[in-house]
Parts: C-alpha cells; structure tokens; sequence
C-alpha cells in the first residue's frame, strides 16, 4: 500500500507527458486530464485512508534509507491536501472544459495544469526540504506559463511581478537550505528534527527559521508578501485563478504547518509572536483591499489574503484546539473560494464584465447564480448553518482559551466585514437596476456543474462538520506528535 504515495506525482506526470505526445486535439487532452485528475482523486482518498488506519505512511524511493535517500511521507494533514489537490483540480478540469475555447483544449492549458498538480503533490508528500525545494520550482514554472498563456499587456505584467517575487522567494529558501544544512548537517526533515534541539549554532537556526518563514510567507501570499497576490490572480482565465487559489497559496500554507511544528517546537517564543502578527496583519490588509474594489475578480483575490490570515492563526497558537480548527476551515475555505470564482466566471459570461458597476438584475433573470453564489459567500463570512461558520467559531473559542484577545477580537471584526463585502458583490450583481441588458449564457453543465458541487459540499460540512472535525484534530494530533512522525521516516514505519 505504500506505492500509493508515488502515484499522486506519477499521474498528473504521466498523463501530461501523454498528452503532449498525443495529437493536440481539445477532446483528447480533455479526457486524458479528466481521467488523471479523478484517478488522482481515488488514489488520494485510498491514501487518507490508509494512514487513518495505519498511520504514517513512508515510501524510500529506490530503497535508499533516509536520511540519505529521497524519502515521501503522508500523514493526515498531507493525505488531507493531496485529496482536497485531487478533487479541485478534477472540478478545475470540468469548468475549463465549459469555459475555455476549443484552442486553448488543444494548447498547453491541460498539460501545464497536470504539471501543476504533481508539483503541488510533490509538495505534500516529501519529507526532504531539498525536494520541497524542487517540487516548488515545478510547480511555480507551470503557473508562470499558465498566467503567461495568450497574455495581453495587464497580464504579463502581472506575470513578470509574479515570477520575479517567486525566484526571490527561491533564492531566499536555498539560502535557507544551506543555513539548515550548516547547523544539522541534513535536509532530511525528520532527521533535522533530531539534530536541531541539539545544535550549538542557535542563531544560525533562528535566521533559517525566519528565512523560511519569510519564503513560505511569499508563497502563501502572507502579510507584508502579499501585495503580488491581487496583481495576478485577477487576470487569467476564471479556472486558472480557481485553480491557484485552491493550490498555490496552500503549498506555502502547508509549508509553514510542515515545518514549524516539527523543526522549531523549541523556538515558539520567538515565531509564534511572528506569526500571530502575520496571521492578524494579513486578515486586515485582505479585507481592507477587497472593500475598496469593483472588480469583482481583484476583490475575490484580496480576499483570499484574508483568509490565509485565519489559517496562520491556527499555527501561531499552535494548539491542538487552534491547529484541528484551522484544519476545518482550510477545507471549507478552498471549496468556498473555488466555488465564488466559478459562479464570478458565470457571471461574467452573461454580463460580459467584471466591474460591479455594470452588473445587476441577476437574481430576475438567473436566480440560480444567485443561489450559487449565495452559498459560499454566507459560508466563507461564517453564517449558519454553512461549513465556515463552525470552522471559524472553533478558530475564534480556541484564540479565547490561548487568552489571544486581539486575534479573536481580529477574527471576528473580519469575518464581519467580509460578510459587508460578499452582500456588496449580492447587490451590485444580482439586486440593483441593471444599467444594461445581460445577453450572454451562463454557459453549459461543465460550467454550473462545479458550483452545484461545492455549494452542496459546503451545505454538507455544515449540516454534518463532525467528521470533519474528527478528521482535523486527528491531523493536528500528527501534527503535534513529532516522535511519531520522525520514527515513521527514519525507523522503518510507524
């Protein structure tokens, strides 16, 4: 059973090296991505299983022991986000089938999304900070050509400040890297977990640990490295920017959950402070971007900074309590987000604009967007009975028990105003007087399918969170447990 953990990169990997090879035809290289993308998604939820049964599951990749040999490794948290990888990027594959044009099927869109998706995986499931290393740059060059495709001025502008800020952030982890392998002697992270307590180097440690934080924080478009986010997320196609928001930022997210827990348990004094003003900072710049703006894409992504904030938080308290609660929303925001930037790209193939004021009357001639995008934006501002509401009360209860009055006073203030937010794009869309006729089709069943989807996904976790809730304090109890994890990789299993 652990030949599981190869298959999420071998897939999307495989599959996009076949269809580059194929003929370049739409359907074709549709089909071969629909089929990587939900087997991706069996093989991912047999792996979440298998570690719910029997724990950490190590994989030595051609036989070579760890510490010296490339080494996966899948708990909870990381079977959790390769499944949550697998199924959006399946849902992503179905809305850009509706959405895209013939030519840009038979381009490189499906092959660079596949490339992606094993990049992302990748990210999850290594145990080595050298190959997260590796897995980012994969996964970042597939987005360069992505946003890059059939770019006009604004989006290759937006391109270039993207990957200018990523190859900062690359340059900054190798120095990173070789601060670590200073001080340890290893990028094994499980051996570095060891090593580091001991060190007699501490300040060396303290400056790798701060250099990661700024990295990952760069590439979860953390506060103060957030400010490419809004730049670039608005301009691609609406199942690009889907396919970011519910990937990319994570990757960074899932980074700073792998590593701080595991490697800087000793130094919470200093990081957790740092975080914690991350988490707040980033929540506030979110939210106070996305008020000012009527482009409705640019305020989806302004959002999106706000809610990277909820999930530092759950690490800067560093509670079972906080990190289980940030593990639930994590879920529920990805679906959350993904399902508003496809009812946005509904929207916008009717109205033929993403500006707020030229929009209106949606609910009159299609009530069903309006109840498709009424659904998860109640849900990402934590309305009941929807899936954020429980995630975000048990986000906010856990800030109060770790006696965090301001982050829950932040959480709450926010959530708020991201409710005021989501009512303004309800208005502006579907309420007022429209100041002209909508003549366009929201498009066919690829593109609705997908919301339909997650707005019932979201109806579910919320009517049934708890075993949801089960799932992520089972995680943040991995998480937590660093001798479990470090026996599984370097003792043989767990």
């Amino acid at each position: 059973m652990k030949n599981l953990l190869i298959l999420p990169v071998l897939i999307p990997l495989a599959a996009a090296a076949l269809s580059l090879l194929l003929p370049a035809r739409a359907g074709l290289r549709r089909a071969l991505a629909l089929g990587a993308t939900a087997a991706l998604t069996g093989v991912a939820a047999g792996l979440l299983s298998t570690v719910w049964h029997q724990g950490v599951q190590v994989l030595r990749v051609g036989g070579w022991e760890a510490p010296v040999g490339i080494t996966l490794a899948a708990d909870l948290l990381s079977a959790m986000m390769v499944l949550l990888s697998g199924t959006m990027s399946f849902l992503c594959v179905v809305y850009s089938a509706g959405s895209l044009e013939a030519r840009q099927e038979a381009g490189a869109h499906y092959p660079l999304v596949l490339v992606m998706l094993a990049g992302v995986c990748g990210s999850f499931l290594t145990a080595d900070l050298f190959n997260l290393f590796v897995w980012f740059e994969l996964m970042l060059v597939a987005s360069f050509v992505l946003l890059a495709l059939e770019a006009e001025r604004e989006r290759l502008e937006a391109c270039l400040k993207y990957m200018t800020l990523s190859l900062l952030g690359s340059a900054l982890f190798l120095i990173a890297l070789a601060l670590l392998y200073a001080v340890g002697g290893s990028l094994n992270l499980a051996d570095l977990a060891q090593r580091l307590p001991g060190t007699r180097q501490p300040p060396l440690a303290t400056a790798a640990a701060m250099l990661l934080l700024a990295v990952f924080g760069l590439k979860a478009a953390a506060f103060p490295f957030s400010f490419w986010l809004p730049a670039a997320y608005h301009t691609p196609p609406v199942a690009v920017t889907a396919l970011f928001s519910a990937m990319l930022t994570k990757v960074g997210v899932y980074a700073l959950y792998r590593t701080f827990p595991l490697l800087f348990a000793g130094d919470l004094g200093l990081t957790q402070p740092v975080i914690l003003a991350m988490a707040v900072l980033s929540m506030g710049a979110g939210v106070t971007g996305a008020v000012v703006q009527y482009d409705v894409r640019r305020l989806l992504a302004f959002e999106i900074i706000s809610q990277v904030g909820y999930l530092l938080v759950g690490l800067g308290l560093s509670t079972r309590a906080a990190l289980a609660a940030a593990i639930a929303y994590w879920v529920h925001y990805v679906c959350a987000k993904s399902a508003l930037f496809f009812v946005t790209g509904a929207v916008e193939r009717v109205t033929g604009t993403h500006q707020l004021e030229k929009m209106g009357g949606l609910s009159r001639t299609h009530p069903l967007l309006g109840l498709l995008f009424l659904v998860p934006a109640l849900s990402l501002a934590g309305i009941p009975p929807f899936s954020g509401f429980f995630a975000k009360m048990a986000l906010l209860r856990a800030a109060l028990r770790a006696e965090s009055w301001g982050v829950a006073a932040a959480g709450a203030a926010v959530g708020l105003l991201t409710l005021y937010i989501l009512m303004k794009v309800w208005r502006e869309v579907f309420w007022k007087t429209p100041p002209q006729e909508a003549r366009g089709s929201p498009g066919s069943l690829a593109v609705l399918g997908p919301c339909v989807v997650l707005a019932l996904v979201m109806v579910g976790l919320g009517l049934g969170a708890q075993p949801l809730f089960v799932l992520s304090d089972a995680a943040a109890g991995q998480l937590l447990d660093r001798d479990t994890y470090i026996h599984a990789v370097l003792g043989g299993g767990p």
